[in-house]
């Protein structure tokens, strides 16, 4: 079973908010996960990142890959949490 780390869209048209979840990357985008890990709210100026990267970094060193965009997500929320 191939983990990814990756975006799951729960906002209105016109209006994006994201989850950040641990899925299988057969399931469908919006489709069933594994475990929620965080939220990313591009709307809030500036954009709001709330990830548990305790969480994440357990479930990369168990082999999920983090998609490109959860990858700068996670750098930026590491960079808040240490600055």
């Amino acid at each position: 079973m191939a983990v990814k780390i990756r975006l799951k869209r729960v906002g209105m048209k016109k209006k994006p908010f994201y989850r950040v979840v641990v899925a299988d990357e057969r399931n469908p985008r919006d489709g069933r996960f594994i475990e929620e890990i965080g939220t990313y709210d591009p709307m809030s100026s500036p954009a709001q990142i709330k990830i548990d990267t305790e969480k994440a970094a357990a479930w990369i060193k168990n082999g999920a890959q983090p998609t490109d965009t959860v990858r700068v997500l996670l750098k930026k929320a590491e960079e808040k949490v240490q600055g």
